[in-house]
């Protein structure tokens, strides 16, 4: 148990206190937005050098075709998970094993904004259509439109769920951001 809860640690899903023991991780607002600030900056460019690289992406495919036709679609927790092979099966193929398990460490992460964001504003079926814009820019070996795409959605999803989370998101100029 104490090594399970070591590994959740290391992931940023639990925090451990000396005195409080283990606790599933609170996502606020600014935990939330530099997540997805880096996943914004590593995950399109992982998924340009995939699509450049002419990678198959039939997993990704079979992910979408599951999701259309199961229970991920009212399922938040199959949605998650669904969610998380669906981006990785993207960038997986990128050529860089180290970006690889960097952005599978924020995958972990970004799963409690996900879900906690669908909770805030139910968005899962318009992503759906965001994560088939992007696979079909990915398999007709358009590189800059899937990294284009894969970015805009990142960000639209934080600024679409940001004021629902604890704390306020800010600007570089320290402007209050995403609440509306």
């Amino acid at each position: 148990m104490r090594e399970a809860l070591r590994i959740l640690a290391g992931s940023g899903l639990v925090t451990m206190s000396t005195y409080k023991g283990a606790a599933v991780r609170v996502m606020d607002a600014e935990s939330a937005s530099a997540v997805y600030d880096l996943r914004a900056l590593l995950e399109p460019e992982a998924v340009r050098r995939a699509v450049e690289r002419g990678v198959d992406f039939a997993a990704a495919r079979q992910v979408l075709a599951a999701v259309e036709t199961g229970t991920a679609a009212t399922d938040r927790a199959k949605a998650s998970l669904a969610n998380r092979l669906f981006h990785r099966a993207l960038y997986a193929g990128c050529g860089n094993p180290l970006l690889v398990e960097v952005l599978d460490g924020l995958r972990d992460q970004a799963a409690l904004i996900t879900v906690t964001g669908w909770g805030i504003s139910p968005t899962w079926p318009g992503e759906a259509a965001e994560h088939r814009a992007i696979l079909n820019a990915a398999e007709s070996g358009n590189a800059r439109q899937a990294e284009h795409l894969l970015r805009k959605h990142i960000t639209d999803f934080l600024d679409r769920v940001a004021f629902g989370l604890p704390g306020e998101r800010t600007t570089d100029t320290g402007d209050p951001k995403g609440a509306r």
